[in-house]
Formats: structure tokens, sequence, C-alpha cells
């Protein structure tokens, strides 16, 4: 029926598409600007007033001083297009596609490229939280990666009754910036989902006597008691190249990544184009051997940019993994994997 519809009047199915998005831009960032929403959907200002209008006399939005928000009619008519629109754009043809190449639970594809948009790795985020509400069942115990991919999730977590869930660190601590820090984001989790969380701190450059030391800490031996008992794993995955930089690489370790072909990292361990670990940092955190036993595990990345990487990754990922990435990376992904 789409289909036929798109024939007949495809000028119908692009202003559905446009209005869509808008709606969706509103419910991701709202309160928001009109302006900030033209700026989203790449709309001129004469646009995005019509589109605005249009959507507010259909009570699907509603336009207050503070700026823009979806009502619960928006929300219902998101929820009930938004099948339709992934059919429409391929983008559920495209995550069965790579599902069925890569082997694991489901591979879900949002709008755009995180390499050339802001927005994709908000739609990432409300993706992955979707995702993590409809299947943690009755989950406990939560561990999460750091990175600005798994920061953008917990802000579109909207649960009430998750109060028993524990979120954990799933690694030490990587890079500078604390916001994106394992133990923030788990805090962050907490609050969204009204849960608790345990912290952990542990710099992921100890020398080797530090390291072995530092295990023996009471803290230390409760998480790992913790990664035991874990029921889901939300992380992020990164180029190798990237993070040795992230990391402050010594040269000749970042020379050794690349003569070993690393392309992909997850949780300390680089992986080489056919998923074989080629070297794995010194830290405390969840282990690769330990991922097969966790019921949940769901991996959120995008742009074009990383599709070797998270190729890289999924290559040996346990087969209960679900991918939620960009058009992005899972066209570039596609390309690759058709022709290797």
């Amino acid at each position: 029926m789409m289909e036929a519809q798109s024939k007949l009047v495809p000028e119908m199915m692009e202003l559905m598409q446009q209005r869509y998005r808008i709606l969706k831009f509103v419910k991701m960032a709202g309160p928001i600007g009109r302006r900030t929403i033209g700026q989203m959907a790449g709309l001129s200002e004469r646009e995005t007033r019509t589109m605005v209008e249009l959507l507010r006399a259909q009570n699907l939005i509603l336009i207050e001083k503070k700026g823009t928000t979806i009502t619960a009619e928006g929300n219902r008519v998101l929820q009930a297009l938004e099948s339709v629109m992934d059919d429409w754009s391929g983008r559920t043809i495209l995550g069965k596609k790579l599902t069925e190449m890569l082997g694991i639970r489901a591979v879900h594809v949002v709008s755009g490229n995180c390499d050339a948009d802001t927005t994709s790795k908000s739609l990432l985020g409300m993706e992955a939280a979707k995702q993590f509400i409809a299947n943690i069942g009755e989950g406990k115990v939560v561990a999460v990666t750091g990175g600005s991919t798994v920061a953008s999730i917990p802000q579109y977590i909207a649960q009430s009754n998750a109060d028993d869930l524990l979120f954990i660190a799933a690694r030490g601590g990587v890079g500078d910036d604390i916001g994106l820090q394992a133990n923030v984001i788990a805090a962050s989790f907490a609050k969204a989902c009204g849960g608790s969380y345990n912290t952990f701190y542990y710099p992921e450059s100890l020398s080797q006597e530090a390291h072995e030391a530092f295990q023996k800490e009471p803290s230390v031996l409760k998480m790992l008691d913790l990664y035991e008992t874990t029921d889901c794993v939300l992380h992020g995955i990164g180029d190798a190249q990237t993070m040795a930089t992230l990391r402050n690489t010594a040269d000749e370790e970042r020379q050794m990544l690349s003569d070993q072909g690393a392309k992909g990292e997850a949780f300390g361990y680089y992986f080489d184009s056919q998923g074989s670990i080629v070297h794995r940092i010194r830290t405390i955190g969840i282990q690769t051997s330990q991922l097969e036993r966790i019921p949940l595990i769901l991996s959120v990345a995008g742009g074009g940019s990383k599709a070797e990487a998270i190729l890289a990754y999924m290559a040996s990922a346990p087969k209960q993994s679900i991918l939620i990435t960009d058009e992005g990376a899972a066209n570039e992904m596609l390309k690759i994997l058709i022709n290797p």
C-alpha cells in the first residue's frame, strides 16, 4: 500500500516523512524553539513556520513561551507511524539484512548519519532507550560503558517501575571528559529509571603492580561479583585508532595496533576485521568471556566512518546482541559485507 501510494502521489510521502521527522525532533529535544526545529529539519524559516502551525492545529504539538513540546496525541501519532515510516524508508529491510548477515538477535536502524548531522546521535539514544525498556524484563543489574553515544540514552527513558534496577560501570574510566565516564552515565540511568547505582573508580593508566594491588580492594571484589550477576550490558563501539588517541596511547602501541589490523574497540579489547582480539588494555571490567551468558546486550554505534569498527566487534559478538545504528553506518556495513 505504501509503495503504491508513493508511486501515485510521491509528494504525499515526502511531505509525511518531513512532518514525521519534525514531530520526532520536537519529542526528542522539546521544549524547542522554531529556529532550532528548522535547523534540525533543514527547512527555511517560512517552511518551518508553516509545518509547525499545521502540527499545532492538529493538536500534535504545543507551542508555549518556553518552547514547543509534543502532546499526548502527537506521541500516539508517532508510535502509530513508526513502523510504517521505517518500512517506507527501507530501514526495516536494511536492519533485517544486517541481522541475518551478522547472525545476531536484531539490528535497528535510525535515520541519518552521525558523521554528518548532530540529530542522529539523539535518535540512536532514543531507539536504544526504547529497546532497553522493551527488553529488560526481569533484569536487575545493568552494566553501562562510557562515551557520548551511551550518554545520550538516559534522557529518553521514561520508566516508572524500575526502582529495583542497579546500574554499574562496565569498565574503568577513559579520557578526561567527566560527563562521558561510565560512572556518571550509570548515575544518569539510575536517575532516569528511579533505580540505584554503584560507583567504581578505576583509572586505566595504572601500572601492573598497582593494578594487581587494586584487584584486592573490597570495592573491586564487590564489583567483580556484580559482573557475574549482570543481566544487561549497554555499550558503545569505538574506532581502534580513535580510542587509542583518547587513551593517550604510546606511539609504539598505536603502531602495534595498526600492524595487527585493529579496527574496532569495546570493553578495552581491540578487534581486527575477523573479530579476533589483537590487544587488550589493563583494566577491571566486563570481560568478553562473560558476555556469552548475559541475556541482553545492547550495542549502540553510528556513523559511516565507524562501519569497519562495528563489523570488527560484531564478527565475534554474542548472538543475543541487539545493534542500534544509523543509516550511514548500516549502508556502509552492507557494502563491506557484500564486497569485502
